[in-house]
Formats: structure tokens, sequence, C-alpha cells
């Protein structure tokens, strides 16, 4: 007889499998036709459950965006746990990871775009994403910098500055890869450039 814990463990395992395979039908018809565009209903049929049991899960449609956004972040909290040349190291293979999921990248790129309106649900998630990626990176560059550890043809180097052009590099390279995935190496071209900076080898 099972145990009142594999009792409690069996449920939510299914309730986080659920979600989880919501998020990733959201992200997918996202991705493919746009948030605003994109229904709730769509999503549930794309995984053969009911439009109610979708609003169980997730009551609003801004709610399954903040999940799906939320879903996209997990590949990029690694970053957070280096410092210094560690950092870069693995923003470049977060990078390279954004190109073993195109979906994800695509969805990132329209949403991003659909954002720059201020009525859009993702807009103060983009907002804030791009004010803590710009400031991680340029504690970043202000720690390599007191290790002497920045490349004397940019040290004195404005650090708020060049971590915007390091955000507007992988932005940047992510719409031109969308467009042309066999002339673009995504990871590549972001090591290049942090390696111009940087003394140690990315």
């Amino acid at each position: 007889m099972p145990s009142p814990t594999d009792r409690r463990r069996g449920p939510y395992a299914g309730t986080a499998q659920r979600r989880r395979a919501i998020l990733e039908s959201a992200f997918e018809v996202f991705a493919k036709v746009g948030y605003r565009s994109g229904s709730m209903r769509d999503i549930a049929q794309r995984i053969g459950i009911a439009h109610t049991t979708l609003l169980h899960h997730f009551s609003s449609k801004s709610e399954l965006l903040a999940g799906v956004l939320e879903l996209r972040d997990e590949y990029a909290r690694p970053a957070l746990e280096e410092d210094g040349v560690g950092r870069l190291r693995q923003l470049v293979e977060i990078v390279r990871h954004n190109q073993d999921t195109p979906g994800l990248t695509e969805l990132y790129c329209i949403l991003s775009a659909e954002a720059t309106d201020p009525e859009h649900p993702a807009h103060p998630y983009f907002r804030e994403r791009y004010a803590q990626l710009v400031a991680q990176l340029a504690a970043t560059l202000e720690e390599l910098a007191a290790r002497g550890e920045l490349r004397a043809s940019v040290d004195p180097v404005d650090p708020v500055q060049e971590a915007r052009r390091i955000a507007a590099l992988m932005d940047g390279l992510q719409v031109q890869w969308l467009l042309d995935r066999e002339s673009v190496d995504m990871a590549d071209q972001v090591r290049g450039y942090l390696q111009r900076l940087c003394v140690p080898v990315i």
C-alpha cells in the first residue's frame, strides 16, 4: 500500500508535468503566431487538454506568459553562480544553448519586439531583464578591470556602455541567426567579441 508520502508525491509530480507541458505548448504557439494572436484554447488543444484544465493551472494569459518567460530563464541562471571570466564563459554557453533551442530563441525575439509596447504584459519583464543583464555584465567588467584582466586597448572601459554593447550584440545575433542559421554561429561570435576585451581565454 502506498505511503502518505507516495500518495502526495504522485499527484504533485503529475501536476508539475502538466504545467511543464502547458508551458512548452505555450511557447510553441507564441513563437509561431505571437503572444497576442496565440490563444489559450490553441495551447490547450495542442496537448489534448480542456480549456478549463489549462485555466486550473494558469488563470490568465498573462500568468501563462510569465511562466513561459521563467522557463526560458532557467537556462540563464547558472551564469549567476560564477564571477569574473567564469561568468563570461557561461554566457557563451548560454548563447550556445539558445542555438540548440530555436523555438525558445524565436519566442524571445518575438516577445521582446512585442513588449516594446508599454501596455504589453511582458513589458516590465523585459525592462527588468535588460537592467539586470547590463548590471551583471558591468559588474563583471569592473571585476576584470580590478584584476588587470581587461586588455589595454579597452582599459579603462566604461562598464555600463560596454555591457550594453554586449547585450545588443547577443540580441542582434539572435535575429541574424534566426534568418540564416547556416552562416551564423552566435556562440563563436560572442566568444570572439569577449576575447577582444578579456585577457584570460574565454
